[in-house]
């Protein structure tokens, strides 16, 4: 998560839709939601990802997780803006997909 983070903070969208395949969310549609939202991103204090919202996805092939994420902005500190993605465990293999970022 941090790196993912760190990717949408750094606007490298382009990075971040590559690490999810493309699956769910583009690039264009990870930078529009961001700058529509009007605030500056930024690194959240390393405490923040201890405080990771995870969910087992009940009755699901293999160990699925679905994930929410507050990011942050340098005028709000913790903000309304969410990452949420599904991770996928299979075997030793880890699959991110970026399923949106928005307002909760």
């Amino acid at each position: 998560m941090k790196q993912v983070v760190t990717w949408l903070v750094d606007r490298d969208f382009v990075a971040a839709e590559a690490r999810s395949r493309g699956v769910r969310l583009s690039a264009d549609l990870m930078r529009r939601a961001v700058e529509e939202y009007g605030r500056t991103l930024v690194l959240p204090p390393d405490e923040a990802f201890l405080d990771i919202d995870a969910i087992a996805v009940a009755n699901s092939e293999g160990r699925i997780w679905s994930i929410r994420f507050d990011l942050w902005t340098q005028e709000e500190g913790r903000s309304d803006l969410s990452l949420e993605c599904t991770a996928v465990i299979d075997r030793s293999t880890l699959q991110l997909e970026i399923e949106n970022i928005h307002v909760l």
